[in-house]
Parts: structure tokens; C-alpha cells; sequence
């Protein structure tokens, strides 16, 4: 009896349970993940340049080795390596007694030869008025007449020996004969140096500097075309230096011949190096812009992936659904990417979470990251 009405109590239970789970068939079924979370950011139309990239390198403005314009001893030096030099500063001295006596010696010779000339003249002038007596011959008369010529020609000579002693005495007080850096001393004082024959240093001028660089012979007419309707400008930076950090200048040479071996064509710019920046020698990064392209549509770097087909972004329509479209890509515009043909602007393409999304199925944008309103900024 204890056991039938044990089985009797167990019994409504076991019915309960069944009734509920009638109740709720989906307690114990499958449960549908939810729209994957994506990110979203809206496709921009904006002004962009139109550019080739190049890698440079660049150059001193003026570079200029002294040389000593007469010869002597080192006795003095008056700058230090690596020292920025203004033009006409003092550099060496050359031991300037030599030349000192030599300007005295020419000074003499100037005085003797202004002395018989004097006395020319006046003896030429004696033998005019015998001559116009006829008192004296023809021939003494033009023999003090050819003394004065002879005699002037002695002063002109020795005036001009006097100017040479002069410069070379100058000559002896080395001028920078630009604005530059100084690089390191080719002599020390005490060395005995050669007339425009010994190095003694090298300058460099360092603001501007030059980014010298080439282009294909395929680009020139391009390149070409764009020159015809007014200066290039370029934007330089050094490997290390972030994109913002490119500086501007301008084209300011474009070569006459296509380099044989290479069909490559010269090219120079020139930049601003007021803080020295970039140095002689180094290796630079050159962007050529050559036109501005109007109204392209600037989507971020981040949204592109590639499949067999090509380049293609995930654009989510307004009802939230995940529309992939094969693109074709323009250049990169720092952080952004010009789509010329794929997506309009305005359109909101995917920039975080595509690789959990399916063609056409549904997604959630998170509002919270990246707003969908952000531009895709060109640099």
C-alpha cells in the first residue's frame, strides 16, 4: 500500500514537467547567434592630388672646395669643423710677407717708371720746339717722341704689376665664398699649400637643398604636360619621417635627355632647410604632385580586402544589410584609399568586423566605435 502511493505522488510530477515543456518547445532547441557587430565608416568626396612617387636623394644648394689662389704657409686658422660659415668670413691666412715686399718692390717700380715718363715729356717737349726752329733733325724729334710712348707703356706696366702684388697679398686672407656648413679641415696650420692646387675645405650650403630624383620615361609626357601649365610642387620627407611631415617645395629642373640603360629622366627639387632637416647624402622620399583629382570618393585603407575576383569593401545598405562590392582602387591618400569606381560617396562601407559577415545577411553597426560619419581624410 506505502508503495502505490508513493508511485501515485511521483506521478503529477512527472506530468507537470512534461505539460511545461510542451508549453515552451524552444527551452531545450537551438538558439540563432546574433548579426555579427561591425563597424562602420561613410565614404567621402573630396579634392585629392594626383601624384607620382619617387625615391631621391638629396643634395647641397652650392658646394664649393677652397682652394688657396696663391701659395705659402699656413698661419692662421679662424673657424671650426663643421662650423656654419658666413659669406666673406675669414678661414686661413697664408704667410703675407712675401707678398707684402712684393707690393713694396712694385710700388718702387711704379714711382721709377711715373719718374722717366716725367722726364720723357719734358725732353720730348724741349725737341718740338728745337724741331719747329729747325734747330734739330726729324730724327732726334721722333726719337723722344717713341721715349715718351716707351715710357708710358713702363708706367702702365708696372701699374699693372702693382695691382697683380696687391691681389696676390690679398689672396693671402682665405674668405668663405658662400653661406654653408663647414665640413672638416683639409690642412692645419704650419702646412705649406699650393696656388689652385690644395684643397683646404669643403662648404656646403644646406637651406635650400636640393631632392634630386628620377621618373620613368613612360611619366615624362605627363610630367610634361602638367610643366606647360605652371610649377610642380613636391612633397619631400626623409624614410623615417611620418607622411604629415613631408615639406613642400617645387620642381625646379626637369633634365634634356632620357638616360641611356635606364629610360629614366633627371628631375630636381628644391625645399626649404632652415633647420637643416634633411643633409647632403641622404636618401628621401619625393612625391611629384602633378593635378588635383576633384570629388574622389576617399574610403579608410582599413575597409579593403582582396579575394580572387580582386579588391572589394562590404558596404551596409540602410536596411542593414551587408552588400560586398568589387571596387577598383585609385591611389592611397594617407590613411585613405580614392575608390574610383564601386562605391558612391555617402555610402557607409565596413572598416572593423568583415570577417564574420556573409554576403546579404544582416549586420549591427556599432554605434559606439568609429562614428558613422567619419571622413576618410586625405593627406
Amino acid at each position: 500500500m506505502k508503495l502505490k502511493l508513493g508511485f501515485l505522488y511521483v506521478l503529477p510530477l512527472f506530468v507537470l514537467q512534461i505539460g511545461c515543456n510542451r508549453a515552451n518547445p524552444q527551452a531545450t532547441g537551438p538558439q540563432l547567434p546574433p548579426p555579427p557587430l561591425v563597424s562602420v565608416a561613410r565614404a567621402q568626396a573630396q579634392d585629392v592630388p594626383v601624384y607620382l612617387d619617387e625615391i631621391g636623394k638629396s643634395f647641397a644648394f652650392e658646394s664649393v672646395t677652397v682652394t688657396p689662389q696663391v701659395g705659402g704657409r699656413i698661419t692662421q686658422r679662424e673657424f671650426q669643423d663643421g662650423a656654419d660659415l658666413a659669406k666673406g668670413q675669414l678661414l686661413f691666412v697664408i704667410d703675407a710677407r712675401p707678398y707684402q715686399a712684393q707690393l713694396d718692390s712694385a710700388k718702387g717700380a711704379l714711382a721709377q717708371a711715373k719718374a722717366a715718363l716725367e722726364l720723357a715729356k719734358v725732353e720730348f717737349a724741349r725737341s718740338s720746339e728745337l724741331f719747329g726752329s729747325k734747330v734739330t733733325s726729324k730724327q732726334d724729334y721722333d726719337t723722344k717722341k717713341s721715349t715718351v710712348d716707351v715710357d708710358q707703356a713702363q708706367v702702365e706696366s708696372a701699374e699693372a704689376a702693382l695691382e697683380t702684388a696687391r691681389l696676390n697679398l690679398e689672396y693671402c686672407y682665405i674668405h668663405s665664398p658662400i653661406q654653408g656648413r663647414a665640413g672638416a679641415r683639409l690642412v692645419d696650420v704650419g702646412n705649406v699649400v699650393q696656388a689652385n692646387t690644395t684643397g683646404l675645405l669643403l662648404i656646403q650650403r644646406l637651406d635650400p637643398i636640393y631632392a634630386d630624383f628620377t621618373i620613368t620615361e613612360r611619366d615624362l609626357p605627363n610630367v610634361q604636360k602638367e610643366m606647360a601649365r605652371g610649377t610642380l610642387k613636391t612633397l619631400v620627407r626623409l624614410p623615417s619621417d611620418p607622411e604629415d611631415r613631408a615639406r613642400g617645395g617645387k620642381l625646379t629642373f626637369l633634365d634634356n635627355t632620357v638616360q641611356n640603360g635606364t629610360g629614366t629622366v633627371f628631375l630636381r627639387a628644391t625645399i626649404s632647410n632652415s633647420d637643416h632637416h634633411f643633409w647632403p647624402g641622404q636618401f628621401v622620399n619625393v612625391r611629384l604632385v602633378l593635378a588635383t583629382h576633384k570629388g574622389a570618393v576617399l574610403i579608410p585603407s582599413q575597409a579593403m580586402q582582396l579575394s580572387q575576383k580582386g579588391p572589394f569593401v562590404y558596404v551596409v545598405k540602410p536596411d542593414n544589410t551587408a552588400d560586398l562590392r568589387l571596387v577598383t582602387l585609385g591611389q592611397r591618400q594617407g590613411e585613405s584609399m580614392v575608390i574610383t569606381q564601386g562605391v558612391a560617396a555617402g555610402e557607409n562601407v565596413m572598416v572593423a568586423g568583415q570577417m564574420t559577415v556573409v554576403p546579404n545577411s544582416k549586420v549591427r553597426v556599432d554605434t559606439g566605435g568609429t562614428p558613422a560619419n567619419a571622413p576618410a581624410t586625405a593627406k
